[in-house]
């Protein structure tokens, strides 16, 4: 059923696909980053596409390959009842790790986009509040990149208002008035 999105494509923007597919029952659309905004903009608004949920948006990480990263979109329409997969290639370079934001075609996408942000530090151009959602402010990396250290230290910050520990680990004194641990 998707094949038609596919087709669609390949007939209104054959010059933004890098290329398009099927795996596993998934129709799979690849798309330039510089055609990015204006191909998911397409299959929002037009009435043979009519995708008007983003019903998720990550980022896949392929350490040792050029380009590295792909971000994906996954579209759903709920008025014709089929789905894709759009893709975009991107290195891993700090010039070349962005793409734009779709915050603007789907509300969704605004946090989808800090969580990619945030995880694997792809940069969304354009959107209105990119930082951290899942990590606090002074973590340092993204930790589902592949060359994250999986025995990576990150410095303990404690909040002023948190309560009292001894300095050699995270346990509460036993004068502590929170009352989770005894």
């Amino acid at each position: 059923m998707a094949q038609r999105v596919l087709e669609f494509l390949q007939r209104e923007r054959a010059a933004a696909l890098v290329e398009t597919g099927s795996y596993a029952g998934d129709e799979i659309a690849v798309v330039h980053r510089d055609h990015i905004v204006d191909v998911l903009t397409l299959l929002r608004d037009h009435a043979e596409t009519k995708m008007n949920m983003l019903t998720d948006l990550t980022v896949v990480d392929y350490l040792g390959q050029q380009p590295r990263f792909e971000v994906v979109y996954q579209l759903y329409s709920l008025p014709l009842k089929h789905r894709v997969r759009v893709k975009v290639r991107i290195g891993d370079a700090e010039d070349e790790c962005w793409v734009p934001s779709a915050c603007g075609l789907w509300h969704a996408a605004n946090w989808a986009e800090r969580e990619a942000w945030d995880l694997y530090g792809v940069r969304f151009e354009g959107h209105p509040d990119l930082r951290r959602i899942l990590m606090y402010d002074e973590f340092i990396g993204h930790p589902l990149r592949k060359d994250y250290p999986q025995n990576g230290r990150q410095p303990l910050i404690r909040r002023p208002d948190a309560p009292s520990t001894d300095d050699q680990t995270t346990r509460l004194l036993s004068n502590s008035h929170d009352r989770r641990i005894g």
